[in-house]
């Protein structure tokens, strides 16, 4: 089922009411660097309570932020410098509202930061293997995909039920104190599984103008790939870590 895009807008939210919204119903539950936070409205068809206007509801937020190399921009071409890009760092949506919306949001994302933002250039996110993801939004969007290399974090991730999920290091470390497997054998009384932390598939999206975009498509530091599939995420080997006795 396609979402009736006639009844969706955005525009841009406080940042406390986008962290709550990301920290209790993204799947990370982390609340990141923020420099815009966009809000997805839906109009429910209903007569506001209080205002003569339409009521609208509150059903997704896409968060853009700072990277955190100070060289992000470079990365992508010298064109860019430090300020002329920004990351996606967190998009959540309710279900139930159409299949082709976070697409749809995502687009509208880069028209409102073309418009409010003329001075940033390019985007760049990240799809973790962690989480199964590949990036199949970034694609549905027409990202550009950089790769990831198939090589390993020098990080841990993590799974504590043998059907349960796996948790990066950064997400266990307030219950432990520690991402480090051995401390953690020390304080737990059963078995649990680690296994090394593959990179992240790296999405590029070029903002500019024509005029700047060729550019930049011309200095690219990163060859353009293929996008990649399900099928083809790598796992590297589950090690199975007793508890210490």
């Amino acid at each position: 089922m396609y979402c009736d895009t006639s009844k969706l807008s955005i525009r841009q939210i406080d940042k406390p009411t986008a962290k709550k919204m990301v920290v209790k119903h993204h799947y990370s539950h982390l609340w990141t660097k923020c420099s815009v936070a966009l809000g997805l409205f839906v109009d429910t068809g209903n007569q506001h309570a209080f205002f003569d206007e339409a009521e609208e509801k509150l059903i997704g937020v896409c968060i853009y932020g700072d990277p955190i190399g100070r060289l992000t921009g470079q990365s992508i071409s010298d064109e860019i410098k430090r300020t002329e890009v920004l990351e996606l760092t967190r998009l959540f949506i309710y279900d139930g509202y159409g299949s082709n919306i976070e697409s749809w949001f995502i687009s509208k994302s880069f028209n409102w930061l073309r418009k409010n933002k003329s001075e940033i250039k390019a985007l760049i996110s990240y799809a973790s293997p962690v989480e199964g993801h590949v990036g199949t939004i970034y694609q549905a969007t027409n990202w550009i995909y950089q790769g990831n290399n198939l090589r390993w974090n020098d990080g841990w991730i993590f799974k504590f039920e043998e059907d349960g999920r796996w948790m990066h290091g950064r997400t266990i470390f307030p219950y432990y104190g520690t991402n480090d497997p051995e401390k953690i054998r020390e304080q737990v009384d059963k078995p649990f599984w680690i296994r090394k932390e593959q990179q992240k598939h790296r999405y590029i999206y070029i903002l500019a103008g024509k005029k700047d975009k060729k550019k930049i498509l011309s200095s690219m530091k990163h060859p353009i790939l293929p996008y990649p599939k399900s099928s083809g995420i790598e796992e590297s080997k589950i090690i199975t870590m007793e508890p210490v006795l």
